[in-house]
């Protein structure tokens, strides 16, 4: 059995979605509450409380603020799971101190367990959530096997989606005899020692003018805004109103957050795609272990390079080849385009300009990806 994720777009009605949002707001008042204590513990002298211990103080502030029985119990409970993992990469891998949550981030989730069919798909267009009831819902997966756990998020858009954990059998693909190596490029997104080249598309410029024109619009609107002021009758003073008044500002935001929603779906489906098609022609795959943050200081290539999407590439070939009994296996990039595959000779660093070379020593004309490919392989 394996674990999977499935991801449904949910319409929620007026009533199903104020709950939806009220749930965001009960889980962020507990988690700030938490951290809140965390931090109070840390200065006084006192030990970390682990998950099962603030799993007893949410008794307590259940008790304490009454409206937090109205919320998603389980979903209560994912809260101090997940401030227990923030603490545990702080001390384990530094990975940075757990920071408090505003209700003005416009993306929000929370998470809730499947117990005794709460979670539950219901036909080919409804799904039973906990809480908030049947809601209509587009997938383009069945929701198969036995559902572990959903995850409900409002996007930057304003669309609200159902991630649903499923554990199901998946069966692996047909073994095809064959392994290939691939070099992840910028002018071709990946090419394979076969010397197939997957051109590389620029979803973000396709878009890029549209985008731009309310990008300024945005950044127009925002400086407006800041110049208004209004007044305070808590602090009796003039201070600058609040940005989710103005209307247009809304409409700019929304409109940028869409075509980089459209540009991101774009390219995911293109991921998509490919390492299926991968997945389903090779049993073994060599991947180069690009470090994507030092190639990213080169100004000239850092946008380049973040539309490859090189990492998602990665994690995507990685689970596809857990389901279907394949291998995926990374290799040190080091010297790949300067060795000659076909005798071994080391050329020396070539610029990026250099396309192809012609190895000294076997007299063989490479092309410099496909020659890389290869020695990845």
């Amino acid at each position: 059995m394996t674990l999977k994720a499935v991801k449904a777009r949910i319409y929620p009605d007026q009533e199903q979605k104020q709950k939806i949002i009220d749930n965001f707001g009960y889980c962020r008042y507990v988690w700030n509450q938490l951290l809140d204590m965390q931090q109070q513990r840390y200065k006084n002298g006192g030990k970390y409380v682990n998950e099962f211990g603030m799993n007893y103080l949410i008794k307590s502030l259940k008790q304490e603020h009454p409206f937090l029985k109205q919320a998603e119990s389980t979903s209560l409970l994912h809260v101090s799971r997940d401030l227990h993992h923030a603490y545990q990469k702080l001390f384990k891998e530094h990975k940075g101190h757990p920071k408090f949550k505003s209700r003005k981030f416009p993306k929000q989730s929370y998470q809730s367990n499947s117990v005794n069919g709460n979670i539950n798909q219901v036909d080919n267009s409804h799904l039973k959530l906990p809480k908030v009831g049947f809601v209509r819902f587009k997938s383009g997966r069945k929701v198969t096997g036995k559902i572990k756990n959903v995850t409900i998020y409002l996007s930057l858009t304003g669309k609200y989606y159902a991630m649903v954990l499923v554990d199901t059998e998946i069966k692996e693909l047909p073994k095809a005899n064959n392994s290939v190596g691939i070099d992840m490029g910028v002018a071709d997104l990946m090419i394979t020692s076969d010397g197939v080249k997957y051109p590389t598309i620029r979803f973000d410029k396709i878009l890029a003018k549209k985008k731009h024109y309310w990008e300024k619009c945005l950044s127009r609107r925002r400086l407006q805004a800041q110049k208004e002021i209004a007044w305070d009758k808590h602090n009796k003073a003039l201070v600058p109103r609040e940005l989710s008044d103005f209307k247009n500002y809304q409409k700019a935001r929304l409109m940028v957050a869409k075509y980089s929603e459209k540009i991101a779906n774009q390219r995911n489906t293109l991921s998509l795609l490919l390492t299926k098609q991968l997945v389903k022609q090779y049993d073994v795959i060599k991947i180069e272990d690009l470090k994507t943050k030092n190639l990213m200081k080169n100004r000239k290539l850092a946008r380049a390079i973040a539309n490859q999407s090189w990492r998602e590439l990665r994690s995507q070939l990685q689970y596809k080849c857990d389901w279907y009994g394949k291998q995926l296996v990374t290799v040190n990039p080091r010297k790949t385009s300067q060795i000659c595959s076909s005798c071994g000779y080391d050329d020396g660093k070539h610029t990026l300009e250099i396309r192809q070379w012609t190895c000294p020593n076997c007299g063989i004309n490479h092309d410099r990806d496909i020659n890389a490919a290869k020695n990845i392989l």
